[in-house]
Order: structure tokens, then C-alpha cells, then sequence
């Protein structure tokens, strides 16, 4: 696998979501791996920090803080203009961020549900269309989407405040085949693919669970969880696989977690 990521040496990815958790371990292996990592987020603080460290540690790559609103589309565009300014464009573009809201589906606020849309879904179809726009009108033809999805994107989980959640995340497995498809009608060969983890031990239940963060300590209490790390090994797993070879979904879960 290490020789095959030599292919993506000095080349240019996209981690949204990389102060914390899963985008700052994708973040931190590919700077490993040699990448220019453009990682972004609201509070690029955290991003600062890891890239102090990835450069102390010696890492052959860079990590290139950026501070972008995903909720907004201007400011999602003109980060892009400025990753085509300063480093020419993206080759991997890496759908990172994402957020739950404890909102109902019979109750819930329709400000939460718009929130998970503008971040799960939106924003993730913009980056992938101006990720694709960058690599089209540059001709590159090897670049890779991938979509962080969750195992909340292939069954519904018995728990009311998390269905909208899980509902975000099943358009997410549905946008990563429809992008499979119109690459391949596009005659190129990017390829776009999603990870889909079960509970991984991050930030992520202390934010869904703000109001109760006894409850959410229990999530990772509960069962031996995967680590951010886990998802960053399948990530490069995805991008050193050989050119010809698709993959279209990582399913992977705790060897205890019941669903």
C-alpha cells in the first residue's frame, strides 16, 4: 500500500471537517503520505496546531489550514479559488464534515434539520462539484472523491434523535453512486467512493449529545469503538487501490456493535 501512495506524493487533497477527530487523522496520514492537504473548517485553531506538529514530526507532506464556513456557499467557492491560486487545484477532495442534531422527525426544529442539510448534503455536493470542475479543467483523470457516509447511511437506527441524521446520510450513499455514475458518463476515470463507520470514539456524540454528556461518555463507554485512525488507515486503503479497481463503499463497525 505505501508504494502505491506514492502516486498521490506532492499532489493536492481536500479534508472538510479537519480540526478534529476523523478529518484530523485523514488529515495527519496524508500529510504522511506526502500530500498537500488543504484542511478546513469554521475554527481553523486545531488545524493550526496539527499542522505544527505534522511539520515537527518530519512529515514529506504540508497541512494548509483554511478557514471555511460550509454553510456557505461563497465561502466554499472562494476557497477553492484560492486552493486554484496558490497550489493550482484539488486531486482528492475528502467529504469530512458532518453533524447531528437531536431533532426528531415528529418533533424536531426545522432549524436543526436545515443545519444537517447544509452540512451533510450540501456542502458536500458543492466540494465534489467544484473538486471535479478543478480536476476536469486541469485533465486529471485519477482523482478520488470520498465521502465519509456512516452505517447510519445503510439502516435506520432505533433512536428518534437520530433519524434525520440517518436520513442525511442515506442521500449521502445515494450522491456517492450517482457521482460514480456520471464519472463514468463523463468518460474519466476519477473515482468516488464512500466510508461508512459505525460508532468511532471522537467529539461526535459530545456535540449530538450536548445537553447530556453522561449519555454521550456511554456511547464510547459501552463497547470497544473504532478510533478516528481506523477510518484514516481506510482512506488510504481507498486511494492505493489500483486504477482500475472501484470501490464503491467501506462498511466497518466495532466487532461489539450490535447494528
Amino acid at each position: 500500500m505505501m508504494m502505491r501512495m506514492e502516486r498521490w506524493k506532492g499532489r493536492v487533497a481536500l479534508v472538510t471537517g479537519a480540526s478534529v477527530g476523523i478529518g484530523a487523522a485523514v488529515a495527519r496520514a496524508l500529510v504522511q503520505h506526502g500530500m498537500k492537504v488543504v484542511g478546513c473548517a469554521r475554527n481553523v485553531d486545531k488545524i493550526e496546531k496539527l499542522a505544527a506538529e505534522c511539520q515537527s514530526a518530519g512529515y514529506s507532506g504540508t497541512l494548509i489550514p483554511y478557514k471555511c464556513d460550509l454553510c456557505n456557499e461563497e465561502e466554499i467557492l472562494s476557497m477553492f479559488s484560492a486552493i486554484k491560486t496558490l497550489h493550482q487545484g484539488v486531486d482528492v477532495c475528502i467529504n469530512n464534515a458532518g453533524l447531528a442534531h437531536n431533532e426528531p422527525l415528529l418533533s424536531g426544529r426545522t432549524e436543526g434539520w436545515r443545519n444537517m442539510i447544509d452540512v451533510n448534503i450540501l456542502a458536500l455536493a458543492i466540494c465534489t462539484r467544484e473538486a471535479y470542475q478543478s480536476m476536469k479543467e486541469r485533465h486529471v483523470d485519477d482523482g478520488h472523491i470520498i465521502n465519509i457516509n456512516s452505517m447510519g447511511g445503510h439502516r435506520m437506527v432505533p433512536s428518534a434523535d437520530e433519524h434525520f441524521y440517518c436520513a442525511t446520510k442515506y442521500a449521502v450513499t445515494a450522491m456517492t453512486e450517482g457521482q460514480r455514475q456520471e464519472l463514468r458518463e463523463a468518460k474519466t476515470h476519477i473515482r468516488a467512493t464512500c466510508i461508512s463507520p459505525g460508532i468511532v470514539e471522537t467529539e461526535f456524540a459530545f456535540r449530538h449529545h450536548n445537553s447530556d454528556p453522561e449519555r454521550a461518555a456511554a456511547v464510547y463507554e459501552s463497547i470497544k469503538c473504532l478510533k478516528a485512525e481506523d477510518i484514516a488507515s481506510a482512506v488510504t486503503y481507498v486511494l492505493s487501490a489500483p486504477a482500475h479497481v472501484q470501490i464503491g463503499d467501506v462498511q466497518m463497525r466495532p466487532v461489539e456493535q450490535v447494528s
